[in-house]
This record gives structure tokens, sequence and C-alpha cells, in this order.
């Protein structure tokens, strides 16, 4: 299996479980969300990188935080297009380079939760699960090489 597609299963299999929780226990609902998708697409794109990844699991939860807040202010066109243009603003003075960043900030303004908190928590929660399973998929991927390396020396040795 090369590397691809042993991450794209791991990511797979992830945002199944994250579904399945959310769905079995309402509390957990706010865990998946759509953009989760485009992020684990965005992530095994690239070469693993802990440092980049970690920069836009970043930016993701600043730009949610910003449009909860907004959203929680004044939940409207105003504070919408406040928080496009300070996420858009955000995302090329960091230089994110994601477009799923901009995406998530926009989920307090069509989810309503009961607790203010519960959305950036959710975003964040998932993005850590979602590195968290590419970072075990990259040490699986070394091992899996070096083993099947050693099995055909074994074998025509």
């Amino acid at each position: 299996m090369n590397r691809l597609n042993f991450k794209a299963v791991a990511i797979c299999l992830y945002i199944v479980g994250i579904y399945w929780i959310s769905s079995r226990m309402p509390s957990m609902h706010a865990l998946f969300f759509p953009t989760l998708g485009a992020f684990s697409l965005l992530f095994i794109a690239h070469p693993f990188s802990p440092g980049k990844l970690g920069k836009v699991a970043f930016g993701a939860v600043v730009s949610v935080l910003i449009g909860t807040a907004l959203s929680y202010v004044y939940p409207g066109a105003v504070s919408l297009l406040v928080n496009l243009l300070v996420v858009i603003y955000l995302i090329n003075r960091f230089k994110w380079n994601a477009p799923p960043i901009l995406a998530v900030s926009l989920i307090p303004f069509f989810v309503h939760t009961e607790f203010v908190w519960v959305i950036p928590a959710s975003v964040c929660a998932s993005l850590i699960g979602l590195v968290l399973t590419l970072w075990i998929a990259h040490h699986v991927e070394r091992i899996i090489p070096v083993q099947t390396r050693r099995a055909s020396q074994a074998e025509s040795g």
C-alpha cells in the first residue's frame, strides 16, 4: 500500500469515527463538520510536516474563535462580513494558505449550540485528532516498508 493510500485510509477511518461519535452522542454533534474532509485532503496532499499541519490547525482554531465571537455578539450579515474580511486578512498575513480555514470560521453562523464554546472546542478537538491520526499513519508508513524489506531479504537469503 503506498503512502497516499495508507494515509487516505487512516483519514477516512478517522472521519467515519468522528461521524459515528457525533451521530450517536448529541453532546458531540459539532465534532463532525464537512470542512474536516477538506482539511484531510489538504493534509494528505502534502508531505507530513507537524509544523505546517500545526500552523494550519492553529489558523483554523483562530478563525472559528473569531467567527464564534462575531456571531455571538451580532448574528447577522454585518458580523459575517467582518468575519470574512478579518479571516481573509489573517490567512494572507500569516500565509496559512488553506481555504478550509475560512470555511470553519463560517460554522458558527449556521450551527447553533447551547454553549458558545462548543463549536471552537469541537473544531479544535477534531483537528487535533486529525493531526494525531496523520502522525500515527506517518510513523506506521515508515515501519511497514522496513518490515517488508526485511521479510523479502529473509526469504531470499
